[in-house]
């Protein structure tokens, strides 16, 4: 009985075998990380307040509020009433500088309580990201119909 097999040696061309090779990437040193001692601004901290403040009337406005509503908790809460809040959103400012520059915070500000996108306000340690959430807190309370005395704490 005769079999078909090839021999070992036929079984593959010698042109058909790859050759083996470490890639170029795995024989260099990966670069280390910098770090820095500083820690990472959170991106909102450089968000213009111009682009989220049409964000918070059309939030009101959805709701049957109006424009004039959300910016009398904007002039309760930072200081900023009418052409003050306009120069800082044809400014641009960013929300530090927005906070920064606040010609009044309400010493009330203690009295917002309760829990915006699932984080407690009142328990927030960052105080830029706390007044920003003190500002998306008394937004929402708007949105959902609260009287306004209650908003603004009086």
């Amino acid at each position: 009985m005769a079999t078909n097999r090839k021999p070992a040696s036929a079984a593959k061309p010698a042109s058909a075998a790859k050759p083996v090779s470490k890639p170029a990437a795995a024989s260099r040193p990966k670069p280390k990380a910098v770090s820095s001692d500083a820690p990472k601004k959170h991106r909102i901290y450089s968000m213009a307040f111009a682009s989220v403040y049409p964000l918070y009337v059309q939030k009101a406005e959805k709701k049957g509020r109006t424009q004039a509503e959300v910016d009398e908790v904007i002039g309760w809460l930072t200081g900023y009433r009418g052409e003050a809040l306009e120069k800082a959103i044809t400014t641009k400012v960013d929300f530090e500088t927005f906070f920064a520059e606040a010609p009044a915070m309400n010493p009330n500000t203690a009295l917002i309580t309760g829990v915006v996108c699932g984080v407690r306000v009142e328990d927030v340690e960052d105080p830029l990201m706390q007044q920003i959430r003190w500002l998306d807190k008394l937004v929402d309370e708007l949105a959902r119909a609260k009287k306004m005395a209650s908003i603004l704490r009086t």
